[in-house]
């Protein structure tokens, strides 16, 4: 037995077979970081700059492992700051624990210092189970149960363990008729709908002409699957931005993105089609999919409170989307009208010679570029097996159009959520899960100035320990936090409110040598390509500062009338803000609906 509950904790997760923790230390669990040191660092203890930026790992590790990420903080204001995180988890649906510290146990209700009701405070965030271990003998059925829900239920557990209870001797339950004793391990359900479900929904996609597919995140293992059913239906798929890694974009009736950040192709899919399959998605815009009433809908998802909650489903599947693909094929009929799926070819072709046109590099006013040159650059030098993870803000826009993604690449973004700054620690959390593969962040400058900077100090602390050492972290150095403000001229009506919306010049080139990593500014089109170059034959994480145009607009694929009356008001209301902004505008979707595109 181990000596002491801090003892028992690192052990239990050694038996678990968890491998990493990401956390920041504190006097709250002093008792389990004494007892990582006694293990010989066992599980590790990866260190990061914020207890937020250790959350965010958590769930990226799940996001790219599909295993249970494990977070770790102090007590009060470190138990605080993992929120955020956990939220991007629970949003995401991954499974993540946090082991957070506590005041001692003996003392509370005392109004001690960094007293904190963490069962109220987690009791949204880790719903599906939240517990403090007031007594030795109850850390193994807590510990246990919190690792085995979070993977069964693919969300976010917590485990709260005051700190003289770290430090108490470890005891194991005797056997009685009020003990509860726990053993290790998960054992995934194959997760296959009914028989009769099954042709309910063969019979629904075998009648349809026109099949538009949605994949998202639960369909990344079942690219095949996925595959082989639009080739059966004759359909067309559209990827909702956690499922962009799902299907490669060199397929022909892929139209890759879908939504504000997506392409037109999508949109005319969906607008088109007699028929609706999602599958492992639980994409939010409801009006990006077919009019209601239009298609009859067949939905697969893991989770039978995700089914029928974007578009009402005739058919819903609850079952694991690889295991239920492989059971309805079978049942499918080949569709030989393929003139639904061969118009979305050509669509397709035709947006991606846009985007290549789009993507050319530019210079602008000002020592600028335009950031879908970089994007598009970025593309074309990513390796084979490259994870690249996205921040929120303008910076999702060029990830989402431009980036082509190839078998074999991971991606993600907080999706749901759609918080600022996992950018980074998305990336370096793809390091420390594939040390041999290359990771890549594309983040905005306000999301760099509000934690992207600090946790590059953590890849300087760590890269030698990475079998390849190159992490690429790009930069949109615009000085304005771009997808506001243009949310706020096209949602509101409202010219830039530049109080909110310019932040300073920050030269991050400078910052990332200061702290021994590599880097290169671009402000000329001339210099991307080089940039590239260097960024991937590093020898260690490399910043590729770019300085980017914040005229250029993110635009959705369809613009809807109040969208752009929107656009106009806030124009008209300060002439001097967007003109730019409204030229780019316009050249690009009058570019839309040029022949031959």
């Amino acid at each position: 037995m181990a000596e002491t509950v801090g003892d028992d904790l690192v052990a239990r997760l050694q038996e678990w077979g968890i491998t990493r923790l990401y956390a920041f230390p504190g006097d709250g669990i002093n008792g389990i970081l004494g007892a990582l040191r006694k293990s010989g660092d066992k599980p590790q203890f990866v260190q990061t700059r914020h207890e937020e930026m250790a959350s965010f790992m958590a769930c990226a590790h799940a996001k790219f492992t599909g295993e249970v990420g494990v977070c770790m903080a102090t007590s009060g204001p470190g138990a605080i700051h993992l929120l955020n995180g956990l939220y991007d988890a629970k949003l995401d649906h991954q499974p993540v624990v946090a082991i957070v510290g506590q005041t001692f146990a003996s003392v509370m209700g005392g109004d001690q210092q960094q007293e904190v009701d963490l069962l109220s405070l987690y009791k949204d965030v880790a719903s599906a189970y939240v517990q403090q271990v007031n007594v030795p003998s109850a850390l193994h059925h807590c510990l246990d149960r919190a690792l085995r829900i979070a993977a069964a239920e693919k969300t976010v557990t917590a485990v709260i363990i005051p700190a003289d209870v770290q430090d108490m001797k470890a005891v194991a339950q005797p056997q009685s008729i009020k003990s509860v004793h726990t053993g290790i391990g998960f054992v995934r359900d194959r997760g296959l709908p009914t028989e009769e479900d099954l042709h309910k929904a063969a019979d629904v996609l075998n009648s349809g002409k026109k099949v538009a597919m949605l994949v998202g995140a639960g369909a990344l293992d079942a690219t095949d699957e996925v595959l082989a059913v639009a080739e059966t239906l004759g359909a067309g798929i559209a990827k909702a931005l956690l499922g962009k890694a799902a299907i490669p974009d060199d397929i022909p009736y892929c139209t890759n993105s879908i939504g504000l950040l997506g392409t037109k192709p999508s949109w005319d899919m969906m607008q088109d089609a007699d028929t609706l399959f999602v599958v492992g998605s639980s994409f939010p815009y409801a009006n990006f999919l077919p009019p209601i009433g239009q298609a009859r809908a067949v939905q697969v998802d893991s989770s039978a409170r995700m089914l029928s909650l974007r578009y009402p489903m005739e058919v819903n599947l609850l079952g694991d989307s690889r295991a239920t693909l492989k059971e309805l094929l079978p049942l499918l009929k080949r569709n030989q009208e393929r003139s639904f799926q061969e118009t979305i070819v050509k669509n397709v072709a035709d947006w991606w010679r846009l985007m290549d046109d789009r993507g050319e590099p530019e210079d602008r006013e000002g020592g600028r570029v335009r950031p879908q040159g970089l994007f598009a650059a970025l593309s074309r030098h990513l390796p084979d097996n490259a994870i690249i993870s996205s921040d929120s803000g303008s910076a999702a826009n060029w990830f989402a159009r431009h980036v082509r993604i190839r078998r074999g690449m991971k991606a993600s973004l907080s999706g749901n959520l759609a918080t600022m700054v996992p950018g980074v620690p998305y990336a370096i959390a793809a390091k420390f899960a594939y040390p041999d593969r290359v990771a890549v962040g594309t983040i905005g400058d306000g999301a760099m100035q509000m934690g992207g900077m600090a946790e590059l100090l953590t890849a300087a602390k760590y890269y030698r320990t990475w079998a390849d050492p190159r992490m690429v972290v790009l930069v949109l150095n615009n000085e304005d936090l771009n997808q506001v403000t243009w949310e706020q001229r096209v949602m509101e009506g409202d010219p830039r409110f530049d109080a909110s919306q310019r932040i300073p010049y920050m030269p991050f080139h400078e910052y990332a040598r200061l702290i021994g990593l590599g880097s290169v500014k671009v402000d000329r089109a001339s210099q991307i390509e080089d940039a590239m170059t260097q960024a991937f034959a590093a020898d260690r994480p490399f910043v590729i500062d770019a300085m980017t145009d914040p005229e250029e607009p993110p635009l959705p694929p369809h613009i809807t009338f109040k969208q752009a009356a929107d656009f106009t008001k806030s124009f008209l209301a300060d002439p001097s803000d967007g003109l730019a902004g409204v030229v780019n505008a316009v050249r690009e979707k009058v570019d839309e609906f040029v022949p031959g595109r």
